[in-house]
Formats: C-alpha cells, structure tokens, sequence
C-alpha cells in the first residue's frame, strides 16, 4: 500500500456515541480532513439493535469513504466493566465491517493516540482537540469529543503507518531469512547422512 494518499478511518468506539472520521494522508506529515461525524444510538434501544444501526452507519462510511485502512481506539476497562463490555460489541460489530471488505484494523491505546499527536502520552482532551484542530488546519474544534477523537486516531495512523511498514518488511525478511537457513540446514543434514 502506498502510504502517501492513504486513507485512513478513524474510529472512536462506543455504544452511545461512536466517532468516525476519515483522513487522506499526504507528503510528509500532511493529512488533510476528509469527513467526520459521530453515530449515536440511544440508551434506552435493545442492545441488539443499536449494534444494528452501529453496523449499518459504519458500513455506509465504508462504501462511501473507502478507507485504505481502519485504525480503532483499544478497549481497556476504565473502572466500570459493564461500559467496557457494551463498548467491546461496539468495537467486534465495526471490525467486523471492515474485515467484510478485507480492511486492515490497527488499534491503538489513548496514551499511544496522545504521545503521537501532542508528544505527551498524558495529554487531556482539550490538549488533543487544540492539536488535533491545528495539524488539520480546521477553522474550529471538531466537536463533540468523539469526533476529536476519531480523528486523533486516523493522524495517529498516518503517522505511525510509515514505521509499521518497516517493521512489517523487518519481520517478512527475517522470516524468509529463518527459511533458508532452514531449508540450508536440511540440505546439509541429508548431505551428511
């Protein structure tokens, strides 16, 4: 995958209130804002059928944005577990979009989001949405806070995606090393036997 035109969607996870947003990655460190929005589904619905409504936006962004690549919120309990558990079907029903249309997913934890954006790993939300309006040269704060978020996680994304291309290359290259080593090995055991 070329990483300069990539295009990412950025996922903040949740049952109430879920953020998407989608950026296009450029020359360097440029990212310019392509759409952003939150889905929400009320409280009071079947579980059941707010993953459906869930499901349904998050595909239609798919098909609309078609993103390169998805890059999703990691799920760590925050001291309540039943929000951990709601908002865990919340994050299998949107992987699970993307897995449909072969969209690779990366998640990312909200300190790893933080460190990239603004350096600082303990950032807080007004930190990010102060950064996150600057690198995207937006005329004002995305809002509400998922949508901030979603967007901190696509940029996070974008500039991350570069060193986990080398990493990726590393591993592939040492295991086809390994290989023939191997295959070297079994060459030079048979040729002594």
């Amino acid at each position: 995958m070329n990483l300069q035109g990539m295009r990412v969607m950025g996922i903040d996870p949740g049952l109430t209130r879920c953020g998407l947003s989608v950026v296009q990655s450029g020359g360097g460190r440029a990212i310019a804002p392509v759409a952003v929005g939150v889905i929400r589904t009320p409280s009071d619905m079947e579980l059941g059928e707010r993953l459906v409504r869930i499901s349904a936006a998050v595909e239609e962004w798919i098909e609309d944005y078609r993103p390169d690549v998805v890059a999703i919120e990691r799920v760590f309990e925050r001291g309540n577990v039943s929000t951990v558990i709601f908002t865990a079907h919340a994050v299998g029903v949107l992987i699970l979009a993307a897995a449909k249309r072969g969209i690779p997913v990366h998640h990312y934890t909200p300190s790893e989001v933080k460190k990239a954006i603004s350096g600082n790993g303990r950032a807080d939300k007004k930190q990010m949405t102060i950064m996150v309006t600057r690198i995207l040269g937006l005329s004002e704060a995305p809002k509400p806070a998922d949508a901030a978020d979603a967007l901190a996680l696509a940029i996070c994304h974008c500039w991350r995606a570069p060193a986990l291309a080398r990493e990726k290359a590393a591993t592939e290259q040492g295991a086809a090393k390994l290989r023939e080593l191997a295959e070297i090995a079994k060459q030079h055991q048979r040729s002594n036997s």
